[in-house]
């Protein structure tokens, strides 16, 4: 418990060698989606205030199932549409590094607090996004940190257009 604990502060300190070494990791796949999980139920909580138990376990499904489709997303473009020529990485490596740049997530539980909500969300979101890309950097061996940026913001766009059209269908 302890490791994990400390590595997801290093995650959310932005530590580019904490994201090479659970890419390395084999076992970290466990972890990492422990700090999925622990994230998308931050946000659960953090959105019950308005929505009460309903609210909190939608909150929680929305955040796991778009973090579901967004890593699947920033796999594939990463490694199909802009890889570099070193690009060499599995699913599970990004997983892993993906996974751990959810630590910052954890702020959202504030969201419970009256009047707190928007902006801890907001910061969250900044905070995890900047996570990821040096997640995905660091995973798919990119010397370029704009390649992230695009391959993390191509795969944000598309995620939040299928998940609009899947919630919209299932309205």
């Amino acid at each position: 418990m302890a490791d994990l604990m400390n590595r997801m502060i290093r995650a959310a300190r932005l530590d580019a060698q904490l994201y090479e070494e659970v890419e390395a990791d084999r076992e970290a796949l466990g972890q990492a989606m422990g700090v999925v999980i622990l994230a998308s139920l931050a946000a659960g909580v953090g959105t019950a205030l308005q929505g009460g138990v309903t609210g909190l376990i939608l909150g929680t499904l929305a955040a796991l199932i778009s973090w579901f489709v967004w890593a699947y997303l920033t796999y594939w473009i990463g490694t199909r549409l802009l890889p570099e020529r070193q690009t060499q990485a599995d699913l599970g490596e990004l997983l892993r590094t993906i996974g751990f740049s959810s630590s910052p997530g954890l702020i959202r539980v504030l969201g419970i607090v009256p009047g707190f909500g928007v902006f801890t969300f907001l910061a969250a979101g900044i905070w995890m996004l900047v996570a990821m890309i040096i997640a995905v950097r660091q995973a798919l061996d990119y010397t370029s940190t704009w390649r992230a940026v695009g391959v993390v913001g191509i795969g944000w766009v598309v995620q939040i257009l299928i998940l609009g059209l899947l919630f919209n269908l299932l309205r």
